[in-house]
């Protein structure tokens, strides 16, 4: 027995169409800045000093490139060992916390959760401050370190957050089979809960990271003028100091676009479903 083929009424083809088109334009004009920093950083110098420059880099160059790779490395360098040092704190402190709001529910943990909410809308000069005058007395000024701890405030409370949302939805069932088999606390938190929170710790150590590598007013109050700075004050002092060759500053942008642009890509669909857990409840 066939079945006859209902073909799509016109006007709902047309309305479609119409959505497809809109939704290429905005995405066209959205991705055009990001279009525009590469065009540049393989321009040379000479086509940049045209009016308009060209749209595409006919007699492209790798000078930029070549200027990155002789005078950011080291910057590219501490950003990411702060990066990758406040996602080892931020899931270090806020999985532990988070299980204890989700599970272990303790006193006052309402309360605690409303005050994560509110660190995260504290404006981040404000911390800053603080920040430095804390550093200044233990010595903590122009250090890595000190970056990692200051980064991990802005991550540590959105974490919490998280980690308590996703943690909440893991079954009662297996924590008790955990209890019943002697498993403790500490031991069901590492054996059981965290493997299973695995889209959360993806989705927190992203965040962390992209925190962290973007940061400028930690970087800037903290880090100004000491031997190891992240990139972005490598960015800011670098256009300060040679603010007519733009193929070198957009190809400093490009790379230090990279590792986040190809860790969101690989870690989006971890990051969709740590995002939205705790959504939908059974």
């Amino acid at each position: 027995m066939t079945t006859a083929i209902t073909p799509r009424p016109a006007h709902r083809v047309r309305g479609t169409w119409w959505k497809t088109v809109t939704g290429l334009v905005l995405t066209a004009v959205m991705l055009f800045p990001v279009y525009w920093m590469l065009n540049v950083s393989f321009t040379r110098e000479q086509d940049m000093r045209k009016s308009p420059p060209g749209l595409f880099p006919v007699h492209g160059t790798l000078e930029g490139y070549r200027a990155v790779v002789d005078q950011q490395l080291p910057y590219l360098g501490t950003s990411l060992v702060v990066g990758l040092g406040t996602v080892a704190l931020t899931v270090a402190l806020a999985a532990p916390a988070g299980y204890a709001l989700a599970k272990l529910r303790p006193r006052g943990g309402g309360v605690l959760s409303f005050l994560f909410l509110v660190a995260q809308m504290i404006p981040g000069i404000i911390m800053a401050m603080g920040f430095y005058a804390i550093y200044l007395s233990l010595g903590l000024l122009q250090s890595v370190p000190g970056l990692i701890v200051a980064d991990s405030t802005l991550a540590v409370p959105f974490a919490v957050l998280i980690f308590t949302a996703f943690m909440s939805g893991i079954p009662e069932e297996l924590l008790q089979a955990a209890k019943t088999d002697g498993a403790g606390p500490l031991r069901t938190f590492w054996s059981i809960v965290l493997p299973m929170s695995r889209n959360a710790v993806v989705t927190v150590s992203l965040f962390a990271f992209l925190w962290s590598w973007s940061d400028f007013v930690f970087a800037s109050t903290l880090a100004s003028g000491g031997a190891h700075q992240p990139i972005t004050l490598g960015i800011y002092q670098y256009i300060g100091n040679n603010n007519q060759e733009w193929n070198a500053i957009m190809a400093t942008a490009v790379v230090a676009s990279l590792p986040a642009a190809v860790i969101l890509v690989l870690a989006q669909r971890y990051v969709a479903a740590g995002v939205t857990a705790g959504a939908v409840k059974d």
